[in-house]
């Protein structure tokens, strides 16, 4: 049967190739991976990892400067600390943290510690000092601080002599509390 005229169906018969011909269909494209190179994401921990050891680094600055920053938040707290620093542990470049840059007239407590040192050598013997209540008095160039020393020797555990002498400390705040003078009262 002949198509209508004007018709736009091919007068040809169609050709179709059968289908075991047919070249089997292209397989689906595998899925693209999202491209991940390692360099960026050693990179992104490199940068985690430095900043973390800088924030750590900072933290353990701070903590270790105000574990070993010497205390000296008061007139009483200083004088308990040189006393310690000066006349127990006999540390004198920790003494110096406590005491005024110029000094001040602390001779006569080196006179004290002095002698302890010489009686230790002449009598074999141990000298310790100890204190007692610290009392702080405001006056007009800063403070002072009062307290009772207690010097006792001792040979084989066993006490063989003690005294106890009044001291006066005068300490003045220049950035923290400073001991700039030591005499003994009376």
């Amino acid at each position: 049967m002949q198509p209508p005229a004007g018709s736009q169906v091919s007068r040809v018969p169609a050709q179709r190739t059968p289908p075991e011909q047919l070249a089997p269909p292209a397989p689906a494209p595998a899925p693209v991976r999202p491209k991940r190179p390692v360099r960026t994401v050693l990179a992104v921990v490199a940068g985690v990892v430095a900043v973390l050891c800088t924030v750590g680094g900072v933290v353990g600055f701070v903590l270790y400067d105000r574990a070993t920053a010497p205390d000296r938040s008061a007139p009483d707290v200083v004088v308990d600390n040189y006393l310690r620093a000066f006349l127990v542990d006999r540390n004198d470049t920790k003494a110096q943290e406590f005491v005024c840059k110029s000094e001040g007239n602390l001779d006569a407590l080196r006179s004290l510690r002095a002698e302890m040192e010489q009686r230790e050598a002449d009598f074999n013997v141990v000298v310790r000092a100890s204190w007692g209540p610290l009392t702080r008095v405001e006056n007009s160039d800063g403070e002072s601080v009062t307290t009772t020393l207690t010097i006792s020797s001792s040979a084989d555990g066993q006490t063989r002599s003690s005294r106890r002498e009044d001291w006066q400390f005068r300490v003045v705040e220049r950035d923290g509390w400073r001991v700039c003078g030591a005499s003994k009262v009376g």
